[in-house]
């Protein structure tokens, strides 16, 4: 699935959200979540975090979907799963074949992962290369793992920085409020500089909870990723490498 196109779908699914808040919220509410009546609406901080908001959504998704398709290639029994089997190397090409057929066997881990222990035993004969390159290949996919999240955590970034700046905003705005010739006669201007303030807090707020909940969702996948990883990598060393039998010359 193309990154951009989930990403411009969940640009319009942000869009969508703050129509629909904006719509339904009692107006105290949506003066919190989305600034709704202020001066800059609809271009206010808030509706931008979230349209951030929904793209690290789409981010995520994606890693799940992603999980969720190599979670289902533990169940294509691949290899041997009883506790007898002893694989010699005679036996393994036919192995090799059925897990280059298998679907989009190139572009996932399990696959890839077994394709490459075969080769190496096949070339080296050695039980203990294949188990090197069984080793070396987890600790590449993890890496590759925690690049993959680089988007996410610039989201998780970006969304406390607007609400920072969001307040920083609201609170110099408020300040220039109270500072207008005549202002301080105004008896209402502690109860209308308190709001102002109030409301400029509020992207802070907001941009919180928005960076709590992604980082939730995010350790949920990542750790379905990374334990999905380990899963291979068991598969692999009990079913494969330890089954594995180097004949004497």
């Amino acid at each position: 699935m193309n990154r951009l196109l989930v990403a411009a779908g969940f640009l319009v699914i942000g869009i969508l959200i703050v129509v629909i808040l904006s719509a339904v919220l009692p107006s105290g509410l949506a003066k919190v979540l989305l600034d709704l009546g202020g001066p800059t609406y609809p271009y206010s901080v808030q509706n931008l975090m979230w349209l951030i908001f929904s793209i690290g959504l789409g981010e995520l998704l994606l890693r799940f979907r992603a999980a969720h398709i190599e979670r289902k290639e533990l169940y294509h029994r691949y290899l041997p799963e009883d506790d007898s089997t002893v694989l010699v190397k005679q036996a393994l090409p036919a192995i090799y074949k059925k897990v280059s057929l298998a679907e989009k066997s190139a572009e996932r881990f399990l696959p890839s992962l077994i394709k490459r222990i075969i080769s190496v035993f096949q070339t080296t004969n050695s039980v203990e290369n294949a188990s090197a390159v069984l080793n070396s290949s987890i600790e590449l996919r993890n890496q590759d793992l925690e690049l993959s999240y680089s988007m996410i955590r610039y989201v998780m970034w970006v969304i406390p920085t607007l609400g920072f700046i969001g307040t920083v905003v609201g609170i110099a705005l408020a300040l220039n409020f109270a500072g207008e010739p005549g202002r301080s006669q105004d008896p209402n201007l502690l109860s209308d500089l308190t709001l102002r303030l109030a409301v400029a807090f509020n992207t802070t707020l907001l941009a919180l909870i928005m960076a709590a909940i992604l980082v939730l969702l995010m350790h949920i996948v990542q750790s379905m990723e990374e334990g999905i990883i380990t899963r291979c990598g068991h598969y692999c060393l009990d079913n494969l490498v330890n089954r594995l039998y180097k004949a004497e010359p």
